[in-house]
C-alpha cells in the first residue's frame, strides 16, 4: 500500500507538470470540477542571464531546482533603474497528499496536495537599486527554490543569473575593492576621471564605458539606456482628459504555481522552453512592457577601452555634470557599475568689472590686433555704476572714437546695459553721441564688446556716467549738429555762425583754431592731416587750450523749430582758414560737439 501511494503521488506530479493544457479560467466553456487552475510560470536556468520585466506593483516569481550533488549556489539580481524588493525562499513539498480535504469537494486532489501544508524558509532578501547577490549552500530538504521580484515605483526590469558550484560565476564583471570614480582635474570645458581597474579586465571581451549627463548618476547600464526616454516622456504635455490610463492586463502569477521543468532533465529544458504557454497565449516569460521595448539601444560612451583614465572634453562652462563608469562584458551582455561622481566645470574667464565714479570721463581703449594676424577675436570690458539719490536715475553717454580720438568709421563697438540680468539697452556705437537713460535700479552693468578682425586697428570709446536728480528722462539733443556760416556776413577779421539749440536752458561754448598754411609765402591751403586733427569728433572741450575758447552763452527756446542762436566771432586774421567748434555744455553727460566748420576769412575788405 505504501508503494502504491508513492507511485500515485508521482503520477499526480507528472500529470500536473506534463499533463494536458487546461482551458483558461475565464473561458465560456464549462470547466470540469477537478480542474487545477495553473498560472504562468518561469523557470530560472542555470548559467544564463535571464531578463525579467517587472510591471509596477506585480510580483514575478522564478523557480529552479538543484541537483543533489550541488555544493554551492549563487543568485545575482541586477535591477535596471527602479528599486526592487526581491527574496529567495525554499519550498519543501510532502511526498503524499492529505487524506482529508479541508476545502470543498470541488477542489481536486492534486490542487489540495499542492496547496497543502509544507515548509517554506526565507533564505535571503534585499531592497534597493544596486546589483546584489546571494551565495550559500543549498538547503538539503528543499524541493523548489522560489525567487520573488517586485517593483513598487514604476515599470522596470531586472537581470537574474543562477550559478551552481564553487567559485564566481563570471557572468557579471567584478568591481575592485574601491569602486569609486575619482576626479583628477576639472577645467572650463573638460574633466579628467580615474578609477581602480576591474579584476575581470584581464579576460578577453571586457572594457570600460564612461557616460556623462547633466541630470544625475545612473545605477546601471540599463538605467542609462532608459534615462533619455524618461526625460523625453517627462517633457511631454499631459494627455487630454486628465485621467491616468488604467491597466487592464491580467493579474500576476499565483502563489504556488507548478513549473514543468521542476522534474524534467536539465538537457530537455532548452528544448521545451519555447513550448511554455501561459493563460495569455504567449510564452510564459513575462512580457516586456511597451515602455521598455525601445530601451535596448546602447548609450553613447565618451570613453571606451581598457584604460582606467578618461578625459571628458567639449563640456559647457559652469555646468554640473554626472559621470558613470561601467565595466562591460561584451560576450554575456552584462555590466557592473562603479560608484558615480559629479563635478562642476569652471566658469568662463570674464573681464573684471571696473566701477564708474560720478561724473567721471572715462576713455576705454581697445587694442585691436597686430597687422598680419590671422585669427579674429572679441574684446570686451565691463563697468558698473551706482547712481546717487533716492530716485536712482542716471545718464550714460558714449561716443566711439579712433585710436587717437579721431574718426572710427568702419569700426563697430556694441554697448549693452543691464540690471539684475535684464537688458535695458543694446546698440552699436558710432561717431554720434549715444545717450542711455538709467532708471529704477540701484546698480547697472555696462558691457562694451568689439569684434576684432584680423589686422584690426585700435579703438577708443569716450564714456561718462552721471546721476540725474529730479529728471524724468534723458536731456534733449539739438535736431541737427551742423554749424551754418553766412557768406555775406563774412569779413576780413570776423565771421557769423548759427546753430540749433534745444528748449532747455543750456550753455554753448565756441572754440576756434587757425590752420597752418601749406608752405611759405601767402599760401593759405591747410594740410589734410591738420584738418582731420582739428575736426576730430571726439575732441572735447577738456582737451582744448583756454586760448582757443572764444565765447560761452546761455540759450533757450521753447519752440524747437525756432531754437536757432547766432554768434559773431571777431579778432581773426585776413585770408586765413579757421576751424570753429560749438559745444553744448551739459550738467549731465559728455558735452555735445557740433560738426566742425572750416571758414576762410576774406583777404581784402
Amino acid at each position: 500500500m505504501e508503494l502504491r501511494g508513492v507511485a500515485w503521488g508521482f503520477s499526480v506530479a507528472l500529470a500536473l507538470v506534463c499533463g494536458v493544457r487546461w482551458p483558461p479560467a475565464h473561458s465560456s466553456a464549462l470547466a470540469p470540477e477537478n480542474e487545477v487552475p495553473l498560472r504562468p510560470t518561469v523557470g530560472l536556468e542555470e548559467g544564463r542571464v535571464t531578463t525579467v520585466a517587472l510591471p509596477k506593483g506585480r510580483t514575478r516569481r522564478l523557480y529552479f531546482t538543484l541537483k543533489k550533488k550541488a555544493v554551492m549556489m549563487a543568485v545575482t539580481v541586477s535591477p535596471c533603474d527602479a528599486p526592487l524588493e526581491w527574496s529567495l525562499t525554499s519550498r519543501t513539498i510532502k511526498d503524499r497528499p492529505l487524506k482529508s480535504l479541508p476545502w470543498s469537494s470541488k477542489k481536486s486532489v492534486p490542487e489540495v496536495w499542492w496547496r497543502g501544508p509544507g515548509s517554506e524558509d526565507k533564505i535571503y532578501s534585499y531592497t534597493g537599486n544596486a546589483m546584489d547577490n546571494y551565495t550559500g549552500p543549498p538547503h538539503a530538504a528543499a524541493s523548489i527554490y522560489v525567487l520573488r521580484l517586485r517593483s513598487k515605483e514604476e515599470d522596470t526590469r531586472a537581470e537574474v543569473y543562477l550559478h551552481v558550484g564553487p567559485g564566481t560565476s563570471g557572468a557579471f564583471p567584478q568591481l575592485p575593492a574601491d569602486p569609486r570614480v575619482h576626479i583628477l582635474g576639472v577645467g572650463m570645458t573638460s574633466v579628467t576621471l580615474s578609477w581602480e581597474p576591474s579584476p575581470s579586465l584581464a579576460r578577453k571581451g571586457y572594457d570600460y564605458c564612461v557616460l556623462v549627463n547633466p541630470h544625475h548618476n545612473y545605477p546601471s547600464m540599463c538605467a542609462a539606456r532608459e534615462g533619455p526616454r524618461k526625460d523625453r516622456e517627462a517633457d511631454k504635455p499631459p494627455r487630454r482628459g486628465g485621467g491616468a490610463r488604467k491597466d487592464v492586463r491580467g493579474k500576476g502569477t499565483g502563489l504556488w504555481p507548478l513549473t514543468k521543468d521542476l522534474w524534467r532533465a536539465p538537457q530537455q529544458q532548452q528544448q521545451q522552453q519555447s513550448q511554455w504557454k501561459g493563460s495569455y497565449g504567449r510564452e510564459t516569460r513575462p512580457e516586456t512592457p511597451p515602455a521598455l521595448r525601445d530601451a535596448d539601444a546602447a548609450p553613447p560612451c565618451v570613453c571606451r577601452g581598457a584604460e582606467n583614465v578618461c578625459t571628458v572634453s567639449e563640456l559647457l562652462p559652469e555646468v554640473q555634470y554626472y559621470f558613470d563608469v561601467f565595466a562591460v562584458d561584451a560576450a554575456n551582455g552584462t555590466s557592473a557599475a562603479y560608484t558615480g561622481t559629479f563635478a562642476r566645470t569652471h566658469e568662463e574667464a570674464r573681464p573684471a568689472v571696473a566701477p564708474l565714479r560720478e561724473g567721471e570721463l572715462r576713455w576705454v581703449t581697445f587694442r585691436g590686433d597686430a597687422p598680419g594676424a590671422a585669427a579674429a577675436h572679441t574684446e570686451e570690458q565691463l563697468f558698473s555704476f551706482r547712481p546717487r539719490g533716492w530716485q536712482q536715475n542716471g545718464l550714460l553717454t558714449l561716443q566711439s572714437c579712433g585710436s587717437g580720438g579721431g574718426s572710427s568709421k568702419g569700426q563697430r563697438v556694441k554697448v549693452t546695459v543691464s540690471t539684475k540680468g535684464r537688458v535695458l539697452s543694446s546698440q552699436a556705437l558710432g561717431e554720434e553721441l549715444v545717450q542711455v537713460w538709467l532708471h529704477g535700479s540701484a546698480s547697472y552693468l555696462v558691457h562694451l564688446e568689439r569684434d576684432v578682425a584680423a589686422g584690426g586697428e585700435g579703438l577708443r570709446v569716450k564714456m561718462q556716467t552721471s546721476s540725474a536728480y529730479h529728471r524724468m528722462g534723458a536731456p534733449s539733443l539739438p535736431s541737427t549738429l551742423q554749424i551754418k556760416s553766412f557768406k555775406r556776413l563774412r569779413g576780413c577779421r570776423s565771421v557769423t555762425l548759427a546753430w540749433m539749440g534745444t528748449e532747455e536752458r543750456s550753455l554753448y561754448c565756441v572754440y576756434r583754431r587757425m590752420l597752418p598754411p601749406v608752405g611759405p609765402g601767402d599760401g593759405t591751403a591747410p594740410t589734410a592731416a591738420a584738418t582731420a586733427t582739428a575736426t576730430a569728433p571726439c575732441l572735447g572741450p577738456e582737451s582744448r587750450p583756454d586760448t582757443e575758447q572764444v565765447l560761452c552763452k546761455y540759450f533757450q527756446e521753447l519752440n524747437p523749430r525756432r531754437a536757432v542762436t547766432t554768434a559773431v566771432i571777431g579778432g581773426l586774421e585776413p585770408g586765413r582758414a579757421y576751424v570753429f567748434d560749438v559745444y553744448l555744455m551739459r550738467r549731465w553727460g559728455i558735452a555735445v560737439k557740433y560738426v566742425s566748420k572750416t571758414i576762410r576769412t576774406r583777404r581784402e575788405c
